[in-house]
């Protein structure tokens, strides 16, 4: 990718976003999540279109819907629904006719979406809606902060002293060099996020939640190389130039999320 396109579109689109972060309520920072949650599943069924599945496109709507609502909104009465989503799943799932041999493996990775872009993506809106929601914002430029420099560091370091591969089969040109540089960024971006807002974070949380999210965020950009390489597909989309797709966007964050999430739910 063009490393000029790729800074100049974080430029445009960084402020914006932490602007609405801050100066917006905390449903607002929900709802732009559940916005790109909602491209990035739209994006995971392109996936299978371009591998001859249907998926249940509007089945897997609803359901990826409940279940991002459900997290997101940490207030709500919850009712144990998932039984009567399940159900209507595998009775939409008979409605598809008998070609078994696309059916099921179409249902089974449509469903692969739904907890994919709405259960990660629901504990990525819940760092803003979280109680105490005053610190929302602080606790969603954490996750952004984390993912975001190590990223960066990781793409650096990885080019310039980058030479043993970590996981070739899946994305040849991510290093093990570029990962551990990728660690280091994102216990850069949790101490930076900790010295600006949260100075009640204590350190050796700011480092470990630093190592764990950024790590997983490592993981989750190569769970999505993977579902691109089974797709045949070199991006996610085109929505970012010089950064692809939504999905393409997300993967890191949508895998450091839950990190945060259980960690000020039941930590802090």
């Amino acid at each position: 990718m063009n490393l000029a396109r790729r800074i100049l579109t974080a430029l445009v689109t960084l402020p914006p976003l932490l602007f609405a972060i801050f100066a917006g309520p905390p449903w607002l920072g929900a709802a732009l999540v559940g916005v790109a949650a909602l491209v990035g599943l739209l994006e995971f069924f392109g996936f299978l279109r371009a591998r001859g599945l249907v998926p249940l496109q509007r089945t897997g709507l609803v359901l990826a819907a409940a279940l991002f609502l459900d997290l997101a909104i940490p207030w709500a009465h919850r009712l144990p629904l998932w039984p009567l989503f399940v159900l209507l799943l595998l009775l939409v799932t008979l409605t598809k006719g008998a070609k078994f041999e696309e059916t099921v493996p179409a249902t089974a990775a449509t469903l692969l979406g739904v907890v994919y872009l709405g259960a990660l993506g629901g504990t990525l809106a819940a760092l803003r809606t979280l109680p105490p929601a005053e610190d929302g914002a602080w606790r969603l430029t954490l996750l952004l902060a984390i993912i975001m420099l190590a990223d960066a560091v990781a793409f650096f370091v990885g080019h310039a002293w980058g030479r043993r591969r970590l996981a070739p089969h899946v994305s040849p040109h991510k290093t093990v060099e570029g990962a551990l540089g990728g660690l280091v960024g994102g216990v850069v971006g949790a101490l930076a996020v900790r010295a600006l807002g949260m100075p009640d974070l204590p350190l050796l949380h700011a480092i470990g939640l630093g190592m764990l999210a950024s790590g997983l965020g490592i993981f989750g950009d190569l769970d999505e190389s993977l579902l691109k390489r089974w797709a045949g597909v070199k991006d996610s989309g085109t929505l970012f130039p010089g950064h692809g797709g939504m999905l393409d966007r997300l993967d890191s964050l949508l895998f450091g999320a839950p990190v945060l999430y259980y960690y000020f739910l039941y930590v802090s």
